[in-house]
């Protein structure tokens, strides 16, 4: 009789097969999810291609390297349980707070060991149900996504954008500052950053893990930056991350005819323009910001026309247009019609078919112009389209399946070991990486 001693390493093999097929638990990106998360401090180390896996500022400290991104996907009979370290995939960084690169950025990513829970069977809101927003989702490597504002507002009693840290108050929560508009200079190649603790996240889109999923993203290793690829994409855009109601957020691409997969492919056309007077809007640059646009109102369930001490700051050089989000109307308020003049709702999604729902869904889309620029509302609207009862937890507290566990350093093989029954002591002898699971199994 021959003894053989199987050497499995842990590289996260689904356990749940029968959820293979399941797109919210097959889409998640997890070929990074065993190497350690990298950033480059500075513009010198990115031109010298010398990133850091440990880093410190004084405030935010990585002083053990920490794995990119999803470390374990898990599914019970109602929900996904994501585990990650909220890092990305790609080399994140640097940040700077100017163009010209003088001054950093004063905040690093860290490790954040979150678990997100995501609904298995999204349902839709039939009643309104505000939210706040400020984290919508994660992106398939495991980070967070933000709506499009910033958390700063205009203060009418100010005159100003106030600081949501406090000084001068949190402003007045009417005119919301639009993230990419005016912190976009932070912003690293894939598009993301950091608040003061730490938290990596993105408000537009995820270039970067675009490029690494396929989608029409081309990287140029000298710049070590990302840009549309030239000419026609010919395939639909991957889903590059899951919003808390639990329908997926895709690329920019999506087939012409919503319910066609034959229609051919085409850039999602955002249903958001600036109220410059174009298109049916009206025009801030003459009658001031009185007043907000009609998606704002009905969300809030407020009256469009706004009080003396609720209007926001004049059009300006310091207030341009697209300086909040308020600055947008959306075209099903202006007479025009989904799908023949734009594509995706206030929301930002539509119903549709796609590669992974054959049968249709609701889907978000990243929005971006014809030059590859992001547009608002570059992930989803001030409303989900279904009821958001994802949300980070702290444990979890049922019964759980494991679909998927990162293996730290893994090279992606499991390797067999025979071994001589004659002697009475086997010694197996293997090189491990970082903190891999193992298991000896005689057969």
């Amino acid at each position: 009789m021959k003894l053989i001693l199987r050497l499995l390493v842990s590289l996260g093999l689904a356990t749940a097969a029968s959820a293979s097929n399941d797109p919210r638990l097959s889409s998640w990106y997890t070929v990074d999810s065993g190497q350690y998360a990298r950033i480059y401090r500075t513009d010198g180390e990115k031109a010298a291609s010398r990133p850091e896996t440990t880093w410190s500022n004084g405030r935010q400290i990585q002083a053990q390297p920490a794995f990119s991104g999803v470390q374990q996907i898990l599914v019970s009979a109602n929900w996904i349980y994501i585990r990650s370290t909220g890092l990305g995939s790609q080399i994140m960084g640097p940040w700077y707070m100017d163009p010209q690169h003088r001054r950093l950025f004063p905040n690093l990513p860290t490790d954040q060991h979150m678990i997100l829970r995501l609904p298995r069977r999204p349902v839709v809101q039939r009643n309104r149900d505000f939210q706040p927003l400020g984290e919508v989702g994660m992106t398939v490597d495991g980070v967070r996504i933000f709506d499009a504002n910033d958390a700063f507002s205009y203060s009418n009693p100010s005159g100003r954008d106030a600081d949501p840290r406090g000084g001068i108050g949190q402003g007045d929560h009417i005119w919301l500052r639009d993230a990419y508009v005016n912190e976009g200079i932070t912003f690293d190649a894939g598009q993301g950053h950091q608040q003061n603790w730490g938290r990596y996240h993105y408000h537009a889109e995820a270039i970067a893990l675009r490029y690494e999923l396929g989608d029409h993203v081309d990287f140029d290793a000298g710049t070590k930056t990302y840009h549309e690829s030239p000419g026609a994409p010919v395939k639909h855009s991957p889903i590059i991350g899951w919003l808390h109601d639990g329908y997926p957020l895709y690329g920019p691409y999506g087939y012409a005819n919503a319910t066609n997969a034959d229609s051919g492919i085409r850039r999602m056309v955002s249903g958001f323009v600036l109220r410059d007077g174009r298109n049916g809007s009206d025009d801030l640059t003459q009658t001031g910001r009185r007043s907000v646009p009609a998606w704002d109102a009905r969300e809030q369930d407020q009256p469009v026309a706004l009080e003396p001490n609720e209007t926001g700051p004049a059009v300006s050089a310091w207030y341009p247009l697209g300086h909040y989000i308020q600055d947008y109307a959306y075209l099903g308020d202006l007479g025009k019609t989904q799908g023949q003049d734009y594509d995706l709702d206030e929301f930002n999604g539509r119903w549709c078919v796609t590669p992974e729902f054959p049968h249709g869904t609701y889907a978000y889309f990243t929005t971006i112009d014809t030059a590859g620029k992001p547009v608002y509302p570059y992930a989803m609207g001030r409303a989900y389209r279904g009821y958001p009862s994802g949300r980070l937890v702290r444990s979890i507290t049922e019964p759980v399946t494991t679909y998927f566990t990162a293996a730290p350093g893994s090279t992606g093989k499991s390797g067999d070991t025979s071994a001589n029954t004659a002697s009475q002591t086997t010694t197996l002898l293997w090189s491990a990486k970082d903190s891999g699971g193992y298991q000896v199994q005689n057969r």
